[in-house]
């Protein structure tokens, strides 16, 4: 399935934004903020304060709500946020990309768009029904949140970290019985 040139990158910022908080956190420095919003290809006024860090790092499990919501209370946290949002639809081109939606100013707090820019990709998620791409990573001792864009839709684990220990795991499990 195709979707929106700004959907797949919106959908693993968010990813990768909610994983950021499993342990060890790895959003805990403005630096680690600045970093996210230049990688993320993020526009707009960029983070400068802890407050900003801390608005952003309290969103976390609001974006994990709607990554892992079946499709349906997916949509009513959608509509939710979109509604809570003062909203200024308009179409931009910058960068790169070509013509496509912004929904808020930019010149809102990072946290805000970052929650628009996710629900606004999750509306072709759930449009689409595709809400199967996102789930919990497999591993035993990770609650990850797994985006799978893969054509077989076979992506189970968040990082590659998890599925190297998951593979170590089940080797060691096969030597085990052979012994």
């Amino acid at each position: 399935m195709r979707f929106a040139h700004d959907t797949e990158p919106a959908l693993r910022a968010a990813v990768r934004l909610v994983n950021s908080a499993s342990e060890p956190d790895t959003m805990t420095e403005l630096e680690q903020l600045h970093e996210f919003y230049r990688s993320e290809g993020y526009t707009g006024q960029a983070p400068r304060t802890r407050a900003d860090l801390d608005a952003v790092r309290a969103l976390r499990p609001r974006l994990r709500a709607i990554l892992t919501a079946d499709r349906d209370s997916a949509a009513h946290l959608v509509n939710d946020a979109l509604a809570q949002v003062q909203t200024q639809p308009r179409l931009v081109r910058h960068d790169d990309l070509d013509w496509h939606l912004h929904v808020v100013a930019d010149d809102r707090p990072l946290d805000v768009r970052i929650l628009v820019e996710t629900a606004m990709a999750m509306i072709d998620f759930i449009r689409a029904d595709e809400l199967s791409r996102l789930s919990v990573c497999e591993a035993d001792d990770c609650d990850g949140v797994v985006l799978d864009l893969t054509r077989n839709r076979s992506k189970i684990f968040c990082s590659p970290s998890c599925s190297n220990a998951a593979a170590v795991a089940a080797y060691r499990e096969r030597q085990r019985r052979n012994d």
